[in-house]
């Protein structure tokens, strides 16, 4: 916290630029000017005074940049990420973000305190502090996700007393466990409490809810959600209070389904958000830019789209400081050719120019991994736990569904040897998939049947499998998959493909089982061998995304069946099942 001497300082040197009186530090001449508060463009110069807006008009300056005659947007602010879903480090989706407009970004580490606890959320905290994306960081509120999986830690109200206090802890992550919040459960209203004890907002995550229960999950003042997948759902939400997130990741795609819905009646409480970024949709698709650019390709007027991603943002998370460019507001500005391709010539970031046509410009650093390494802990595992001992052969079934994370319940006959084990039938695409407990050394190893998935040769096993991230395992036989089950151990963790007895693809992701240290490029590359391999030699399904899908395949709060270390879980009624049909 600065003292009061330089805040005076500092505001008198602000009101003497914005007067005119002073030269401004930096002035951005000729620029087409967004104005989120009226809607109008407006053209001019803008000034700085240090890092903040002084004003917009005509000014002179000690430093001159001409925008020759492009737009200047507020920086973009993504409303819901998980940086370690984009597999790199926070330094990392920084240099890749910030070139794409992006300057500040709310990010839920709820992945990496499922594995390290307040520990993980320590070290992305430093990390974060290595980049000039400002990322505010929301305290994760299900750790676990929920009590059907074993994570690596146990975040309860009482252990988030402290870090919720902290000044980069603007609000509390999204609460998935919304049947403990409509239920009214002790421990859920206690981590509300102490949110709402520091004036911290609480985000949201609830589909599928309606009615009096989503009035009861509204109630408890849940800001946000990004989980809408009709503009039904959407409405429904919006008139209970709630800012809805138009989603576009690399796993989920909702924006233009949605967008449909935003009208000039309600666009103000409509935000833009990411929730996963892969560095391969970065790398080619962009970021909040290429939000912007569906957004208009869907009809939306340009400068609604822009605030979409900068002032309702701030204001939805309370961050009075930003979204606009106006006298007083902090220097994030971002400089586009046009208004229909977003394409970003240059971006600011508290009044420094930080990246020009797609280069990061700052130093790069990184912190220490020391404290989230050595994450992946295995013990007794043999082949011997894929053994299932079963009585029938008809079973129930995880089956994929196209083109996202829900999965369907299905039953299945199979043949089994004179031991109750499952024999696999080439001609049919039903495997063997497993969870490996790897935080706690419980030995524990759950067992079901995989269909859509498409694999005809080895195995593939990963360390990051939503929201525990546990080790989630498929082959074709137990020996491809203990083989890689261990080989993952042993590169302490990411992901690998197997084949004959071989490792024929990996990355390692030493950073807790879920993160590269490595450039978003690498990790780009690395995807783009894997994938290749999984379809060309593993002959896994064409229509599947090998990766991103299975690690949702233990996300035990999208429905409709998952599997966790504990068992085969149904979403729909939020109990385990047996592996056999009754």
């Amino acid at each position: 916290m600065k003292d009061v001497a330089t805040m005076k300082e500092e505001l008198k040197k602000l009101i003497d630029t914005a007067a005119g009186r002073v030269p401004a530090d930096l002035v951005i001449k000729n620029c087409k000017i967004v104005n989120v508060f009226s809607g109008k463009i407006q053209e001019g110069d803008i000034a700085f005074s240090g890092n903040q807006i002084a004003g917009i008009g005509a000014y002179e300056g000690k430093k001159v940049i001409d925008a020759e005659g492009r737009y200047a947007a507020p920086g973009f602010i993504d409303s819901h990420i998980h940086i370690e879903s984009s597999y790199v480090s926070p330094e990392e989706i920084g240099r890749m973000l910030v070139p794409h407009g992006g300057t500040t970004i709310m990010a839920d580490p709820h992945e990496i305190v499922n594995v390290c606890g307040i520990a993980g959320l320590d070290y992305m905290m430093r990390a974060a502090e290595n980049t000039v994306l400002d990322v505010k960081y929301e305290l994760p509120s299900c750790v676990p996700a929920t009590p059907f999986e074993h994570a690596g830690a146990v975040i309860d109200a009482e252990a988030m007393k402290e870090p919720i206090t902290r000044e980069g802890i603007a609000g509390l992550g999204e609460f998935m466990n919304f049947p403990g919040v409509i239920n009214a459960a002790e421990s859920d209203l206690d981590k509300i409490v102490v949110a709402k004890q520091e004036g911290k907002f609480i985000d949201g995550h609830g589909p599928g809810i309606t009615g009096k229960e989503l009035n009861a999950y509204a109630s408890a003042r849940i800001a946000a959600d990004h989980e809408c997948s009709t503009v039904e759902e959407m409405n429904d939400r919006l008139e209970r209070g709630m800012y809805i997130l138009l989603r576009q990741g690399s796993a989920c795609h909702n924006l233009r389904t949605l967008i449909k819905g935003v009208t000039a009646d309600n666009s103000r409480r409509c935000l833009l958000c990411s929730d996963d970024r892969q560095p391969k949709t970065i790398l080619h698709e962009g970021h909040l830019d290429n939000h912007l650019r569906i957004c208009v390709e869907e009809g939306l007027d340009p400068v609604t789209a822009i605030r979409m991603a900068t002032l309702n943002a701030a204001e939805c998370f309370d961050l009075k400081d930003r979204g606009a460019i106006a006298p007083g507001y902090r220097g994030d500005v971002v400089l586009l050719d046009d208004l229909k391709d977003f394409h970003v010539n240059r971006v600011f970031v508290e009044g420094e120019l930080v990246a020009e046509e797609g280069k990061y410009l700052p130093e790069i650093k990184k912190c220490d991994i020391a404290s989230v390494k050595g994450s992946v802990i295995v013990k007794d595992f043999s082949k011997e736990k894929f053994k299932m001992h079963l009585k029938s052969n008809k079973v129930n079934v995880i089956q994929i569904l196209p083109g996202g994370v829900v999965t369907a319940k299905d039953i299945a006959e199979i043949e089994l040897d004179a031991n109750g084990e499952f024999v696999r039938n080439p001609e049919v695409d039903l495997v063997k998939v497993a969870v490996v407990e790897r935080h706690q050394g419980t030995g524990n190893v759950a067992c079901g049947f995989l269909k859509g998935y498409g694999i005809k040769e080895g195995a593939v096993a990963l360390s990051v499998a939503h929201d525990s991230h546990n080790i989630i395992v498929v082959g074709v036989n137990d020996d491809e998959m203990e083989f890689a089950v261990n080989s993952l151990v042993e590169q302490e963790g990411g992901i690998v493909l197997v084949k004959e007895g071989k490792v024929i693809e990996s990355m390692p992701m030493p950073i807790a089982g879920l993160m590269s240290d490595q450039s978003g490029e690498w990790v780009d590359q690395k995807l783009t061998d894997i994938h290749e391999k999984a379809y060309e030699e593993l002959g896994i399904c064409g229509e599947v995304e090998p990766v991103m899908t299975l690690c949702f395949m233990s996300l035990a709060v999208i429905p409709e069946i998952k599997l966790t270390d504990m068992g085969l879980f149904d979403v729909t009624t939020f109990s385990f099942i047996p592996v056999e049909v009754e």
